[in-house]
């Protein structure tokens, strides 16, 4: 079977991508003199999907809160054994994952790959839900739920997306509620994996010790062709308005926890890639370990070492995330706002800039040296449009300072900021 060759323009290095027969796409990345193996059998079924039609259906249909994360534990039990067992005589770690918006099953290993995967791919394409294991389920989803709300960390996050996200399922936690699990049945867990776990959804990635053609092959010998439903998924329309611009709450705390968002126009395609790039240098300008900023907000006790940033996206949203801990979270937020509005009017060094983005390049070089890092990139790429794992190199290297200059005001709109903080009665 003939691949298509994804090649990095600038180092070279390239991968495979097939479009198999049964519906998937298969990304392959040899990398000959490593030992490891990685793999991620996904879908494009996060918790934001929950609301979507097929050519079946007159209109869109709605399902509860959590499904996606919920039907992700109930795939790793078959009729036979837990699929674990499996694994363990093939000596691979497995594990799997539900984000906002893709689902993904994995292993690693540095031998048997081919039977991992075989592994892989046939408990994934055989769901087996009664309404007993259902039932038993929701009461273990029910206190992992519980377990998440006694976590000021996430509490802390959680609270900050329903506070900048008015009507977009973000605002929502990955596992749903107790409420909104109490919802789910077998034959509802059904209709979502007939939906959203058709191959013509999802992608098959494999990077490190491995062989296309074998990979090809296990597919062909695995895979079970299905027809394309053309899933469509539908989000609500949603407005540059935050919900609120401050949220608290009271938990146990040493010291009081804090989010700042500023969220971001939604984008897509190989524009949001240039969007998070940007994002992710402006950041560590304003605000990184060798900004003015941090150090005198470090040298006043108002930041620790827990303080960071990040950039948060997906389908219809993105937001730019600063938190940490502090015994004044308000007075960080308007010292970060002040400096926003001081390099609006003032400008950027080049120097710094140019020093970060080189640093940044060097990251994502070194990343190519790493075969879990390989896979992952791909997958993401895949996830955001089809697009090819390289993309962040390629476009860093376009990235300029008047680029920076020009996206700040839309990047940190202060008027599209809010703040949640967790802290101690």
């Amino acid at each position: 079977m003939q691949g298509e060759i994804i090649t990095n323009k600038i180092t070279g290095d390239s991968y495979k991508k097939f479009h198999h027969p049964s519906g998937l796409d298969v990304l392959v990345w040899e990398m000959p003199g490593f030992s490891t193996t990685s793999a991620l059998f996904a879908t494009k079924y996060g918790s934001i999907n929950t609301r979507f039609k097929t050519k079946n259906d007159a209109d869109f249909v709605d399902v509860p809160d959590g499904i996606a994360h919920f039907l992700e534990h109930k795939l790793f039990e078959n009729e036979d054994c837990d699929v674990f067992e499996l694994y363990a005589k093939t000596g691979a770690n497995a594990n799997a994952y539900t984000t906002f918006d893709h689902t993904a099953y994995l292993f690693d290993c540095s031998e048997n790959y081919a039977d991992s995967l075989r592994i892989l791919l046939d408990f994934v394409q055989k769901p087996y839900f009664t309404q007993a294991t259902v039932d038993k389920e929701q009461g273990i989803i029910g206190q992992e739920i519980k377990m998440c709300e006694d976590s000021p960390q996430r509490q802390v996050l959680f609270n900050l997306l329903k506070t900048l996200y008015k009507k977009h399922p973000v605002r929502i936690d990955i596992a749903g509620t107790v409420e909104s699990i109490a919802k789910i049945d077998a034959d509802l867990l059904y209709r979502c994996y007939r939906t959203f776990y058709n191959l013509h959804n999802m992608v098959l990635v494999i990077a490190g010790n491995c062989d296309a053609d074998e990979v090809i092959k296990i597919c062909d010998e695995v895979l079970i062709p299905v027809e394309d439903i053309g899933l469509e998924t539908d989000f609500p329309a949603e407005p540059m308005e935050v919900e609120e611009k401050y949220i608290e709450q009271i938990m146990p705390v040493g010291l009081t926890l804090f989010e700042i968002g500023f969220k971001v126009p939604a984008c897509k395609g190989e524009k949001i890639v240039k969007t998070e790039l940007e994002s992710a240098i402006l950041l560590q300008l304003i605000m990184g370990s060798g900004s003015p900023l941090y150090k005198e907000l470090f040298d006043e006790g108002l930041i620790n070492s827990q303080f960071s940033s990040e950039v948060f996206f997906g389908e219809g949203f993105f937001t730019n995330l600063i938190g940490g801990e502090s015994s004044d979270p308000l007075e960080v937020q308007r010292r970060i706002y002040k400096e926003i509005e001081r390099y609006k009017a003032e400008g950027f060094d080049e120097e710094k800039f140019k020093i970060i983005k080189n640093s940044m390049y060097g990251s994502m070089i070194k990343n190519l040296e790493n075969v879990e890092s390989c896979a992952s990139t791909m997958l993401s790429a895949y996830i955001l449009g089809d697009l090819s794992a390289f993309a962040p190199i390629e476009t860093l290297s376009q990235v300029t300072l008047e680029d920076l200059q020009n996206d700040l005001d839309k990047l940190f709109n202060i008027d599209s900021s809010a703040i949640s903080v967790v802290k101690a009665r």
